[in-house]
């Protein structure tokens, strides 16, 4: 039998409420402070860089870490986009940039590109040696770009593509992962929608293109953010590839700006290291809801 209704319980029922509600609110103020220390913990070395760079040469040079923006910002930032830290010979920002975008945008979209075919032909077609090929595809995850660099060097420097933009992307373009990713996702493509297309008469590119990469694009935009950032960040490689400054990438020529023997002109390695940040922002924050989308999405 349930207890009567009274007066006495629905006090006691309400205060109840009262403090789970109190409790999650408190809940709610310590989570937002947690976010909020870490938000600040991250942002405070990204600021000092940004205020750093509208200060004069002397400012950093004492050793000064300064908080407030400066009035040098204009010309520092006009600096490095058009001559680069002089004394350390760097290329202008603006080559270093243009150089970076080519490279991290050509392998973003060859490494999908390749990755999109490889597990179309794993998943669809059906041939001798077809999981002994993907597995190879598999180990080579163990097998990073930083484990087989000399006989990769040695394969591009027999290609005579030293110092170019091939020789700096092609080396970069496979991906094991992403095809691992896309065979997972085409595997959950009803095997109906192949026989449809099929007695449509829809051939094997044509039911690629017409509905496999149209199912695929909330994958593509998601990996597309994740490959453009790191082909955007790629040091070793293109310290290695690159022997003149016109194909010089903006990550190699921060570094050295910082290892020059010269005095280091901090206001321009700052300014540098700011428009460095820019382009691989614009991109997450331009694709930011498919990005999130691609991830989170488990409706196919």
């Amino acid at each position: 039998m349930h207890a009567p209704v009274t007066a006495t319980n629905l006090a006691r029922a309400e205060a109840a409420a009262q403090a789970a509600d109190a409790a999650r609110r408190r809940m709610d103020w310590i989570t937002h402070a947690i976010l909020i220390l870490g938000v600040l913990l991250f942002f405070l070395p990204v600021w000092i860089v940004i205020a750093g760079s509208t200060h004069d040469p002397g400012t950093i040079g004492r050793g000064e870490v300064p908080l407030l923006p400066g009035n040098q910002g204009l010309a520092n930032y006009a600096e490095a986009w058009g001559t680069g830290a002089a004394k350390s010979m760097a290329v202008p920002v603006s080559t270093m940039m243009l150089n970076s975008f080519v490279m991290a945008l050509a392998i973003a979209v060859g490494k999908i590109a390749v990755s999109l075919l490889s597990a179309y032909a794993v998943v669809f077609f059906r041939f001798p040696g077809r999981m002994l090929a993907f597995w190879a595809i598999f180990i080579t995850l163990m097998l990073p770009v930083e484990v087989r660099i000399f006989p990769t060097f040695k394969v591009v420097s027999d290609l005579g593509l030293i110092n170019t933009y091939a020789g700096l992307i092609i080396p970069l373009i496979a991906s094991a992962t992403a095809t691992l990713l896309f065979r997972q996702f085409f595997m959950t493509i009803p095997d109906e929608l192949v026989e449809a297309a099929k007695m449509d008469g829809a051939g094997p590119m044509r039911f690629f293109v017409d509905v496999v990469v149209p199912l695929s694009r909330t994958n593509i935009a998601a990996l597309f953010v994740i490959l453009f950032i790191y082909g955007w960040n790629q040091y070793l490689w293109p310290l290695l590839i690159t022997t003149g400054g016109e194909i010089e990438t903006i990550v190699v020529g921060i570094v050295k700006m910082i290892n020059s023997e010269a005095n280091i002109e901090w206001h321009i390695v700052m300014a540098t290291t700011v428009m460095a940040l820019l382009p691989p922002v614009a991109v997450v924050i331009l694709m930011q809801r498919w990005f999130v989308k691609g991830l989170v999405e488990t409706e196919k």
